[in-house]
């Protein structure tokens, strides 16, 4: 394989605690070396001048749906990596809920598979925590995990049963596997479309109150206390659920959480219009959360961002609110929304950033050689220019679906190369 040399760049790896201007040079897909920036390189390498730019470990988008198998007219495995690498991701998580579910070792190996064809961003699969998702009877995990997956879940069909979890986690540590919880009581929030308060009473529209998260992430939380888990809270959105996992990390459970660029941006004022690309599981809450949220982030109770890219078809989401499926796409926009609403203005530095992104989704999901850039890990590198100003057109994203929040919003702050194990797979033009 060609030999790469990343030149003149400010190396940001959390890590390793690099954090200063660096080369780096890239052999057989792998990181072969750093070298000072007056150090000589191979001159048969390619060159990469990234002179203003931030070099960081691949980022890692946890929780994304990439629908293949069974939904391909939302999302592919290729469209959907196609805009993974567009928005600086270099691997993403897959959840189960595809058609049929993955829920055994055959459609872990075809996701993949695919994936591997497509030779974009790596692909992690998840794998389901019960048969079909149902919430009654556990999947093989074991199977799953020889087969490929890096976590389980059930993702937006929670597991009910307290019971059921319970052996869910103590199956899971077997096999050293996160369990990942969409945190929602369903008997609280069945026929909600949008966060309950003011908004929800104004517009006429059902509400899913706050406490129907809340019930399930301290469930959790003593659950993983009681198992020893690793348990990571997904999409986390109210104020009482980061305070669960706050306690949680005080007595050192192996309890972590994400949250998504919509829910630092925007709060339930965006539904008015009743505007469906507004309308997301967990929904958009209220200003009160949205500030515990950001808290969270700069204290680092919350340990990653995640997009939970949800592609939905328009003639989906072109129905009623009412009707209109639940989920946004936001592979592309998560990079430019990060910079602009908590870099720029000072709620996170670049370190925590690349932290967010890149080295602890590595560490919660046990991704070996990925998160940094020590010298003979995977050559997964992320480039970004801090102050490139550029706007977000929904009509040239990569992914087959349009259902955004954010076309036509401007950001400083960008992508500009993607390198997935030591190939250059994008470039912003």
């Amino acid at each position: 394989m060609k030999r790469l040399v990343i030149i003149g760049g400010h190396l940001i790896d959390p890590l390793e605690k690099q954090n200063g201007g660096r080369n780096l040079l890239i052999e057989n897909g792998r990181v072969k070396a750093w070298l000072k920036q007056d150090e000589p390189f191979p001159e048969d390498a390619e060159i990469i001048d990234a002179t203003g730019m931030i070099v960081a470990p691949g980022f890692i988008d946890m929780h994304v749906h990439l629908r293949e198998p069974g939904q391909e007219h939302k999302e592919t495995i290729e469209t959907g990596t196609a805009a993974a690498v567009a928005g600086g991701f270099t691997s993403v998580c897959c959840m189960p809920n595809t058609n049929p579910i993955n829920d055994n070792a055959a459609i872990t190996r075809f996701i993949i598979e695919q994936s591997e064809r497509a030779g974009l961003a790596n692909v992690f699969p998840i794998g389901a925590i019960t048969k079909n998702s149902e919430g009654t009877e556990l999947a093989e995990m074991g199977e799953m995990r020889n087969a490929g997956i890096v976590a389980v879940s059930d993702d937006g069909r929670p597991v009910p049963n307290a019971g059921i979890m319970r052996r869910a986690m103590e199956y899971a540590k077997d096999f050293d596997l996160t369990v990942v919880d969409h945190c929602e009581d369903k008997s609280l929030s069945n026929g909600g479309v949008m966060h309950e308060g003011k908004i929800s009473l104004l517009l006429g529209l059902r509400g899913i109150p706050a406490l129907a998260e809340e019930l399930d992430a301290i469930r959790d939380v003593m659950l993983a206390e009681l198992t020893g888990a690793k348990v990571h809270i997904a999409h986390i959105s109210t104020k009482g659920a980061i305070e669960a996992v706050r306690i949680a990390k005080s007595k050192g459970l192996k309890v972590t959480c994400e949250v998504t660029p919509h829910h630092f941006t925007l709060t339930d004022e965006a539904v008015e219009g009743y505007n469906t690309n507004a309308k997301m599981s967990p929904p958009l809450r209220s200003q009160e959360h949205l500030e515990a949220i950001l808290e969270a982030i700069k204290d680092g109770t919350i340990d990653a961002i995640a997009t939970d890219h949800a592609p939905h078809h328009p003639d989906e989401k072109n129905l009623e609110f009412d009707r209109a499926p639940f989920g946004v796409i936001g592979l592309e926009t998560a990079v430019g929304l990060t910079f602009e609403k908590l870099v720029h203005v000072g709620i996170i530095d670049l370190v925590r950033m690349v932290e967010m992104f890149s080295t602890n989704p590595a560490r919660i999901f046990g991704l070996t050689d990925r998160g940094t850039l020590r010298p003979g890990s995977m050559a997964d590198i992320t480039i970004l220019d801090p102050h490139l100003e550029w706007t977000y057109r929904v009509s040239e994203t990569r992914s087959k679906s349009k259902n955004s929040p954010f076309d036509g919003w401007s950001f400083h702050g960008a992508v500009v190369i993607t390198i997935v194990n030591g190939k250059i797979v994008y470039r912003r033009s």
